[in-house]
């Protein structure tokens, strides 16, 4: 049947209980009936918060009742993933070593969501400290696609997109250094957003709450949901300064105005490496909707394309040189194997090279910067490939070399501080294929609506049945 509360978006979830078409403790209770139907055939949802979350599904039944203040999301269910801090939760970041690490203070965006009324029903899975963009934890197990278990449900963001997918939650929070809110979106048929830098406002307890170089310039906190529409209210919910963390900014974000027509580039098949015919097929249909809806749609390259993705591994692997050993005692097998690939590929640098790095960057960004001005947005893949087999990715060189190659199309959002929207555009060897929307600093809400036309063309593909 289609009527199943759990398969509604969370904005019309929100709408029905404000409305009393239905109360908060059935629509929690859908959703963890929904857990239990179907987590076990992927294992996304690592820790149920069933007593709790009922416990505030009557307080939010209750003030509907009263007729007091609600939020946009009032009496919704929220997943979190367990790399983000939820005061007297364990930030465990998948790996043994934290499975006791309570965290003494609730993150900005956990807060914002709180307060907009959602209700945490479960924390998500991710692969040990989130360094992988395939998602097996050393402490939970491993996500399994849930159009096809022997794929890759992406990574790092994997256990809250395949919970989506699924129908176990609406709307959930993720973070992205590498493509980790973008990767699964993909690899899983969701939708999601990684923020310009600075927008939502990022602290942790656990390792240690002073963020590395490359984190403060690289990660990302940001929203995952079914819909384009529950992604933006997401957005516009957690978004703001937080005097915690010194990144943060109040932006005020650019949107497509009324009636507004751009220059859209289109990028199907990225230069440095192979693309996948039925991905480079999906981001031209996704080309052809915005084209019928009366953009102007070109064939263009940003500059330093590859350049850009080549800064981004020098930046974050250059770091994990120096904390190698650190890694290699909290982290399983297959992230040690990962990181041991990945760093033989790419050796230390020096002090003067890893200057000259942040050098180049900041000429990068201004390169890019200019030339959003012809073109405001860039339309891309968000890997090159379909979802991998698991583990393809730890299989020797060869394999992490092609991971590498695949998520080249995520790295310059990271490096360059881009929004960056990712919707489901298309099919490829039966498994989802994301588009990428990418636009300068603090065009969020505009990359958003131009997703939204897409998603309005193209059609929502989840939640299904695990297969």
């Amino acid at each position: 049947m289609g009527n199943e509360i759990w398969r509604r978006s969370a904005l019309q979830l929100a709408s029905d209980i404000k409305s009393g078409r239905t109360t908060s403790r059935e629509v929690v209770q859908a959703h963890l009936d929904r857990i239990a139907e179907v987590n076990g055939h992927v294992n996304a949802v690592v820790k149920v918060l069933a007593d709790s979350a009922l416990a505030a599904a009557d307080d939010a039944d209750r003030a509907v009742r009263d007729g007091a203040p609600l939020g946009v999301f009032h009496g919704v269910p929220l997943t979190i993933k367990e790399n983000i801090d939820v005061a007297g939760q364990p930030t465990t970041s998948g790996v043994p070593v934290l499975a006791g690490a309570i965290a003494p203070d609730t993150a900005p965006a956990v807060e914002r969501m709180l307060a907009a009324g959602a209700i945490p029903i479960g924390r998500t899975n991710l692969p040990d400290m989130g360094l992988r963009i395939h998602t097996d934890s050393t402490l939970y197990g491993r996500t399994k696609n849930p159009w096809d278990p022997e794929r890759t449900a992406g990574g790092s963001s994997g256990g809250e997109a395949a919970a989506l997918a699924t129908g176990m939650s609406p709307i959930g929070l993720g973070n992205d250094i590498g493509g980790s809110l973008r990767n699964p979106a993909h690899a899983c048929g969701v939708a999601s957003i990684k923020p310009s830098r600075g927008v939502v406002p990022d602290t942790q307890a656990y390792p240690t709450p002073d963020r590395s170089l490359s984190s403060q310039v690289m990660l990302n906190q940001g929203v995952m949901a079914r819909t384009v529409a529950d992604v933006r209210a997401g957005l516009e919910t957690i978004a703001g300064h937080d005097p915690r963390d010194p990144v943060s900014v109040p932006a005020r974000l650019t949107d497509l105005a009324p009636g507004e027509r751009l220059r859209v580039a289109v990028l199907a098949e990225p230069p440095g490496g192979s693309t996948h015919p039925g991905v480079a097929a999906a981001v031209r249909a996704a080309a052809d909707a915005l084209s019928d809806a009366g953009h102007d749609v070109v064939e263009a390259t940003p500059p330093d394309y590859e350049l850009s993705f080549l800064l981004w591994a020098a930046m974050l692997f250059t770091e994990l040189h120096d904390i190698r050993d650190q890694i290699d005692a909290v982290m399983g097998e297959g992230g040690r194997k990962l990181i041991a690939n990945a760093l033989d590929m790419f050796p230390k640098m020096s002090s003067l090279e890893y200057y000259v790095v942040h050098s180049q960057r900041d000429g990068v960004a201004r390169r890019w910067g200019t030339w959003f001005v012809d073109h405001p947005v860039l339309l891309s893949p968000t890997w090159s490939q379909p979802a991998f087999v698991a583990d393809w990715d730890i299989s020797g060189e060869a394999g992490s070399l092609g991971t590498l190659e695949l998520m080249r199309p995520v790295l310059p959002g990271n490096l360059l501080g881009l929004p960056c929207a990712v919707v489901p555009g298309g099919m490829a060897d039966g498994l989802p294929v994301g588009v990428q929307v990418i636009g300068d600093r603090y065009t969020d809400l505009r990359v958003l609506s131009v997703a939204q036309q897409i998603e309005d063309a193209r059609g929502i593909i989840t939640p299904i049945d695990p297969r």
